[in-house]
């Protein structure tokens, strides 16, 4: 991957990996953008965790082996959120890039 891969998302594609969680069973999707960023479209099923607040947040997931599948925008927040719920202890954390990849229907709005 170059540098403006890793900058701009380049690397996961977040289509593939939705088939990959959807595949796996009992997962979850982790939306890591801002609230407002999050109600203007997200991936369906998707619950929004702002990286801000990825260490502080109350998780709804007290599995930490339940398999964790994260993005953001552009996939820059969803590396970083990775890497502190590993720190967290979660045991299977999927960084799926950004939704700016997305190819699949949007879900408006903050529910």
């Amino acid at each position: 991957m170059g540098f403006f891969e890793s900058l701009f998302g380049g690397g996961a594609d977040i289509n593939e990996e939705m088939q990959r969680a959807e595949s796996v069973g009992d997962h979850a999707v982790i939306d890591v953008r801002s609230a407002d960023e999050y109600a203007t479209g997200h991936v369906p099923g998707a619950v929004n965790i702002p990286l801000d607040r990825i260490r502080t947040a109350r998780t709804p997931y007290p599995n930490l082996s339940l398999p964790l599948f994260v993005y953001c925008l552009s996939g820059a927040r969803s590396a970083r959120a990775c890497t502190e719920l590993r720190i967290l202890g979660y045991e299977s954390v999927t960084d799926m890039g950004g939704i700016n990849r997305w190819s699949g229907s949007i879900v408006k709005g903050r529910g």
